[in-house]
């Protein structure tokens, strides 16, 4: 069902996350492709600037480590940006994967 904004723009699609039939892009990939590689930082020039160790921010972008609070502020400063961008990409995901397992055991309706 279409919905309207208070811009008057029209909209279609997934009012909800869990509405999408592939999960969201994981924080890590959309890190790596959509800032770091963009900015020309690399993955210990952006760990030094962000004062965390390297196999941090690595796991992240890996997708072995989810996006903590404490590292969206410090992504948020890096990128001069809202730390909430990190950490809803970071729930959406987590959100979506949680949605998935349910379904697939039946215990949540498709």
């Amino acid at each position: 069902m279409p919905t309207r904004s208070s811009a008057r723009t029209t909209t279609r699609g997934p009012r909800s996350v869990l509405d999408l039939r592939r999960p969201p892009t994981a924080p890590g990939q959309m890190l790596l492709e959509e800032y770091l590689r963009p900015a020309g930082l690399t993955q210990v020039e952006a760990a030094r600037r962000m004062k965390i160790p390297l196999n941090r921010l690595n796991e992240i972008i890996r997708g072995k480590r989810g996006i903590t609070a404490d590292t969206a502020l410090r992504l948020a400063r890096l990128f001069r940006m809202s730390p909430e961008f990190w950490t809803s990409l970071q729930a959406d995901w987590d959100l979506w994967h949680a949605a998935h397992a349910l379904r697939k055991a039946g215990q949540l309706q498709q």
